[in-house]
C-alpha cells in the first residue's frame, strides 16, 4: 500500500507547479495518511492515479470487495467545496455518490461508477448531455448561509490567470491579441454576475463524465461555484465544432432540450471561454482545425 501511495518525482513536480514547494511535505506524509484512512474505512488499496490537484486510489471494501475510490488533495478547500456540491446532488443519479469524508485531511471516499468509461472515449449525443445538464439543474440549488462555495466570478478569474500563465510559460502569449483576452475575461465576468445563481459543476466536459448504469452519464470531479448554470453547457456545444453556423445550431438544439437554458447566454459563454479551452491545446502542441476555430472564435 505504501508503495502505491508514494508520490513519484514527476507527480511531485506537477503538484509543485499547482500548489508551490510546500506541497512536498504533503507528498512525504501521503503514504501514512492513506494507510490510516484505509484502516479506518476498511479498504484495500489497489491502484493509484490522479490529476493536477489530487491523488486518487482505487480501493476495495474489505469483506465485500465492493469498488470505491479514495481521493485526497493537499488543498482542503478543494475537498470542502467538492464535498458540499456532492452532498447537494446526493439525490441526483447523474453525479457520483460521496460515501464518507474527512475534510480535516482533505479526504473523500467516493462510490464506484460502472462501467465507468470516460465519455471522451465514447460516442455520445447532444441529447445525452441535455439529460445530464437537466438533472444538474433540478432541483435548483441556491446558496445557503453556511456554503463554502465561492461565486463563479472567482473561478473565472482563476481560469484566466491560469491560461495566461500557461501561455507565457509556453512562449505562446501572442496567440491571442491582448484586447481579445481582456474582452473575453470582461464578458465572462459579466455573464457570471448577471445570470441566475445556481450550483455550477464548473469543470463539466467529456473527460469528467463517466458512463454509468443504464447508459446514464455520471459527472465526477466538480470544481463547484455559485453562478450561471449555462456555464456548464459550453464544452458540450463546442465539442468537435469547426464552424460558427454549426455551433449556433447545436446551441439552439441543446437549449430546446434543457429547461431554463438560454441560447444567447450559452453563445456568449462560448466566445468568452474559447481562449481558455484553446490555450492548453496549443501549449500541448495540438493545433488542429477544432483548435483553430476556438482561436478564431476568441478573436471575434
Amino acid at each position: 500500500m505504501r508503495d502505491l501511495a508514494y508520490v513519484t518525482p514527476d507527480i511531485r513536480d506537477r503538484l509543485v507547479l499547482r500548489f508551490g514547494p510546500e506541497v512536498l511535505s504533503w507528498c512525504d506524509e501521503l503514504p501514512g495518511l492513506v494507510a490510516e484512512l484505509a484502516a479506518r474505512w476498511d479498504l484495500d488499496v489497489l491502484a493509484a492515479g490522479g490529476g493536477g490537484t489530487s491523488r486518487v486510489f482505487r480501493c476495495a471494501r474489505r469483506g465485500t470487495g465492493a469498488p470505491v475510490w479514495l481521493k485526497l488533495t493537499p488543498d482542503h478547500t478543494i475537498a470542502r467545496e467538492e464535498a458540499e456540491a456532492l452532498r447537494a446532488w446526493a439525490a441526483t443519479p447523474s453525479v457520483v455518490t460521496l460515501l464518507a469524508q474527512d475534510l480535516t485531511v482533505g479526504a473523500l471516499l467516493l462510490d464506484d461508477v460502472a462501467p465507468g468509461v470516460p465519455l471522451r472515449r465514447l460516442t455520445w449525443q447532444l441529447s445525452d448531455a441535455a439529460a445530464l445538464l437537466t438533472e444538474l439543474r433540478s432541483p435548483a440549488h441556491t446558496p445557503g448561509g453556511h456554503s463554502v462555495l465561492k461565486p463563479l466570478s472567482h473561478r473565472i478569474g482563476f481560469l484566466f490567470d491560469l491560461a495566461d500563465s500557461m501561455l507565457t510559460a509556453a512562449g505562446k502569449k501572442g496567440l491571442f491579441a491582448p484586447a481579445a483576452l481582456a474582452r473575453a475575461r470582461e464578458t465572462a465576468l459579466e455573464l457570471a454576475s448577471s445570470g441566475p445563481t445556481r450550483l455550477v459543476h464548473g469543470d463539466l466536459h467529456p473527460a469528467n463524465v463517466l458512463s454509468g448504469p443504464h447508459a446514464r452519464m455520471v459527472a465526477i470531479d466538480p470544481r463547484p461555484a455559485w453562478g450561471d448554470p449555462d456555464f456548464d453547457a459550453v464544452d458540450w456545444v463546442l465539442d468537435g465544432v469547426l464552424g460558427l453556423d454549426v455551433l449556433e445550431d447545436r446551441i439552439g438544439e441543446l437549449a430546446g432540450m434543457v429547461p431554463g437554458q438560454h441560447p444567447g447566454r450559452v453563445s456568449a459563454w462560448c466566445r468568452a471561454l474559447a481562449p481558455l479551452i484553446a490555450a492548453p491545446r496549443v501549449c500541448g502542441g495540438r493545433y488542429d482545425a477544432e483548435t483553430g476555430f476556438l482561436v478564431a472564435l476568441a478573436d471575434g
